[in-house]
Formats: C-alpha cells, structure tokens, sequence
C-alpha cells in the first residue's frame, strides 16, 4: 500500500519539477491508531528502509513540521521504537527519514537496554501499539571505544560495564584490545547491538509475548556513521 506520503513524493518527481520546488514543504502523513493498525511487523521495518534509501538517495521528504505539529496534540501512534546511541551522527529520525509521530526514539550511549530503556519499549509496543523494535548501532562508537580500553571514569565505569558481553565476543586472534583498532571497534559494536536485540524477550515478558504472538518484531541494525547508510543484521 503506498502512503499519503509517498504518493506525494511520486507526484513531485513525476511532475518533472526543479529541484527546489520538489524539495517545497508537503502535508505529510500523520499516523492515526487506525493507520497504525494496519501495518503489520514486516512492513513497519520496510518503513524504515525505505526512509534509510531515500535518505541515501537525497531524496527526503521535507514535511510542513507546522502541519503536523497541528495534529500531534490529538495522539501518536508511531510504527517502531528504535534503541539508539547518543552519537550526534546518528539521530534516527535523519537517518530513517521520520517525522513527527512516526517513531519512538530512545538514546543512550552504546545502544545499550537497561531497565530504564527496555521499560520505556514495553509502553511503545504494548502500550501505544508500536509494531517493531530497532536497535540502531552504528560505526566507530565512542562508547564503544571507551569499553575496548576499559576506561574508568565516573558514572561511565558503571555504564560501560554493559558492554561486557560483547567485549566477551573478542578472541585472541583478533589482538590486544585498543580502541584504534577499528575492525576490533566494529565487531564489538555489532556484537552488541545483536546482544542486545537478543536479549530483549529474555529480559521483558510483556515484549516477549508479543513477539511470540507476531505482533511486534525485532531487529538490530547498524549506521556507517560515514555514510548513513543501514545494514540489517
């Protein structure tokens, strides 16, 4: 089912119009419950990876913020819930080409679940019908870094202590832990970002339960911070 949204989008391009009028404000869509609804797991996901390749593409939809901001008060009711990191280069609204009402964004450094953060998905999916989880790590984490070379500091020590079950990942093969080492650096992050997919259901009945009953879906994912660009793991 194409969108009111991207209907718009088609319509501008297939007018043939210049690239400053197609990049002209438009009424975007503003999810209902009813649209919500009506979009399944798998297709909240193609959401995203469609607004990741339009985004690539620099094709993003420039939405009239006013418009929406004019709905908003009635209600949201947004596709996915997306575990994101504090990296000022990976804002997931930008980097799934999302607006206003459409997903539900938690950020912390690492993408990492504590109880805080999988409460918080426990009201976006059972709550307010969210329909799939992202957990969006992303390339050269700075926290991540920090957690290869075992950095003590503050409430930091306690925060990258959740990365232990990734830097458990490592193997001697893959050399001593220095955080310029950036293979050793990514494979940690995606190490982590999978975990933490993972261990969702394990640690939430209520989001297990509505995995078991295909009502939601999760998945991990990771941004080239270089690029924007997102591979689903």
């Amino acid at each position: 089912m194409i969108s009111r949204r991207m209907f718009c989008g088609c319509a501008l391009a297939a007018c043939g119009l210049s690239g400053s009028a197609a990049n002209a404000q438009i009424a975007c869509e503003y999810l209902t419950p009813q649209g919500q609804a009506g979009i399944s797991p798998a297709q909240a996901i193609q959401r995203l990876k469609e607004g990741n390749e339009r985004m690539l593409a620099g094709k993003s939809i420039n939405c009239d913020a006013n418009g929406m901001f004019s709905r908003a008060g009635a209600g949201q009711a947004p596709v996915a819930a997306i575990i994101g990191c504090i990296d000022s280069r990976a804002a997931p609204e930008i980097v799934f080409d999302q607006h206003l009402g459409d997903i539900f964004v938690a950020r912390v450094a690492g993408n990492i679940a504590n109880v805080d953060i999988i409460g918080s998905l426990e009201y976006a999916t059972k709550v307010a019908g969210a329909k799939a989880i992202v957990v969006l790590g992303h390339s050269k984490c700075g926290a991540i870094k920090s957690a290869v070379d075992g950095v003590k500091m503050g409430n930091i020590t306690a925060l990258l202590k959740q990365f232990e079950p990734a830097l458990a990942t490592l193997k001697p093969a893959d050399g001593k832990r220095d955080s310029h080492n950036d293979a050793m650096v990514q494979k940690v992050a995606l190490a982590n970002a999978m975990l933490t997919a993972q261990s969702l259901t394990r640690r939430s009945a209520i989001i297990k339960k509505l995995v078991e009953d295909k009502q939601v879906s999760i998945v991990a994912a990771m941004e080239d911070v270089a690029t924007g660009k997102v591979t689903w793991l």
